[in-house]
């Protein structure tokens, strides 16, 4: 998270109403609150952010005018559009500002946005023509930064689209079409293991009796474990549409079992599940599944650590493991209530560090984040005023979830990690909306109050623990959470835990396959930051 915030391209806006202002590692401004249209419709409050100016005049807006290399400032083409949008903005209740264009014009703003905002613009290929490019989104997908981090990933993996309306949607309240469970791959190369993580309650996937561990071994007639053909499966696990239906084929317990259609529906997710207070022989642990950072989430928190209190917990185990990210500020708050009042006051959340021509023309004061008391409604947080905290994490703990990680370790609360190392994506958007697509690239990096942001290639675990599909999450005897609770207090990982090291979770297919990932929207995988920095 983290997407096209629609805003005037004149007069960007931070908002501090519904989702607001920037993407941080997938930070980002929401369409519900800054604007869903392409290049028009400010949102409402806030201080504004002012863009480059146009120093650049635009070429003819005809197919072939001009230069179409020449990098313009984006202020100048935005909001022309080869099928311009009519009718009224859901977002912000005012008609598109789209006017007619050309693709010529679309890929010229990609570039000049690009050069004006990317974290990486110096390091962006010279020699790419956006005539060899038959969108705009074919161009924009070229436009980052080719360098690899240490480990060899490239550094860039966040550089994405997402159709504006859509995003707006799902920023909203977290709905989108699918079946309410959860795939988790422990391998995705073939042969594939591709399993059911957890279901929302009320879902078709759950009223089917489907459960976490289940393994899926056919979508459509298509064998999943071994299969070239990814584009079936990708169609299966991924339905765009209400109504939408496939047909699984599971194998529970090692066997198999009988087909099964399920229909795609509009799914809200429950963010926060299976909250309780297990007793061990060295006291009271708090246990909690957090899935998502939205805002339904908040006062489930909440709920939650007010439960904590009451039960008079002297540990928490903080389950993370499937936890792609969203609201920052829910991570603020949520790192808050690990903690004591006295040790976050005046501490810095998260700071924002932008290119060197400082794009959105941010005073240091406007890029700090401090530690949050309150919540949206104003009411004090509970606080567990812990030392330490367990997270439960791996492949899919991103964003706003490794901020909670390393917004904690800067004011030096002990996070002790169990489980796989997390995604690495420290990095930040403020994705910005043009012609009907909401387009994400790089813009800053979040730092913790020590100033370290370096975790491109994610954190790496404590205790390196396979997830366990064969116990159900929150059970004392599922691997991860067996493995936080016999560390508690300074203890070893255990032997039997770090031996079941995660399979890799690979990054890639054989040469002769092209590789593909489990499919999540961006809002899941991002920080999005609902108003303007603390001025300090």
């Amino acid at each position: 998270m983290s997407l096209g915030n629609g805003h005037a391209r004149e007069t960007p806006r931070f908002t501090a109403s519904a989702a607001a202002a920037f993407a941080l590692a997938g930070v980002v401004c929401a369409l519900a609150g800054c604007g869903g249209g392409g290049g028009g419709g400010g949102g409402g409050g806030g201080f504004p952010i002012v863009a480059p100016p146009a120093t650049t005049p635009p070429t003819s807006g005809g197919d072939g005018g001009g230069d179409d290399d020449a990098i313009l400032a984006s202020a100048t083409v935005a909001g022309l559009c080869a099928a311009p949008r009519a009718g009224v903005n859901p977002a912000t209740g005012a008609a598109y500002p789209d006017k007619p264009g050309t693709l010529t014009d679309e890929k010229r703003w990609v570039r000049g946005w690009i050069d004006e905002t990317y974290l990486w613009y110096g390091e962006v290929p010279t020699t790419l023509k956006a005539a060899d490019y038959a969108t705009p989104v074919a161009y924009f997908s070229v436009l980052k930064s080719p360098a690899l981090t240490a480990s060899g990933r490239a550094k860039d993996r966040f550089h994405y689209v997402y159709d504006s309306e859509r995003y707006r949607q799902l920023s909203e309240n977290g709905v989108a079409p699918g079946y309410g469970m959860e795939f988790a791959f422990v391998r995705n190369s073939r042969p594939r293991d591709l399993r059911i993580a957890f279901t929302e309650p009320g879902s078709p996937a759950a009223t089917a009796g489907i459960a976490r561990g289940a393994k899926v071994l056919e979508i459509d007639g298509v064998n999943v474990v071994s299969s070239t053909n990814t584009t079936a499966i990708n169609r299966g696990i991924s339905p765009t549409t209400i109504g939408e239906s496939h047909t699984f084929v599971f194998e529970v317990g090692g066997v198999r079992q009988a087909p099964v259609t399920l229909e795609a529906a509009s799914i809200t997710r429950t963010p926060v599940q299976n909250v309780k207070s297990i007793d061990t022989g060295s006291g009271r642990v708090g246990y909690l599944l957090f899935n998502d950072h939205i805002t339904t989430s908040e006062s489930q928190l909440v709920n939650a650590f007010n439960q904590f209190r009451q039960d008079g917990v002297q540990d928490l185990v903080l389950d993370m493991r499937y936890n792609g990210g969203g609201q920052l500020n829910i991570a603020n708050r949520l790192a808050s209530m690990v903690s004591s009042s006295a040790t976050t006051s005046g501490k810095v959340f998260e700071r924002l560090a932008f290119n060197d021509k400082n794009p959105f023309h941010l005073t240091p004061a406007q890029t700090i984040y401090t530690f949050l008391g309150t919540s949206r409604t104003g009411a004090t947080l509970p606080r567990l005023g812990l030392p330490q905290v367990t997270v439960l994490v791996g492949p899919d703990t991103c964003s706003a979830s490794e901020a909670v990680v390393n917004g904690l370790r800067g004011i030096d609360v002990k996070v002790n990690l169990v489980g796989g190392t997390t995604c690495g994506k420290p990095y930040g958007f403020s994705p910005q909306d043009n012609c009907g697509t909401s387009y994400f690239a790089i813009q800053f990096q979040g730092v913790n109050n020590k100033n370290f942001g370096d975790y491109g290639d994610g954190f790496a675990p404590d205790c390196a623990v396979a997830d366990d599909f064969d116990h159900p999450l929150g059970d004392p005897a599922e691997a991860r959470l067996a493995a936080a609770l016999a560390m508690r207090n300074g203890g070893a990982c255990p032997v039997s835990a770090s031996a079941k090291t995660q399979p890799g979770l690979e990054k890639s297919e054989t040469a002769d396959e092209q590789p593909y990932l489990l499919h999540r929207s961006p809002l899941r995988e991002m920080r999005l930051i609902e108003a303007a920095p603390s001025p300090g």
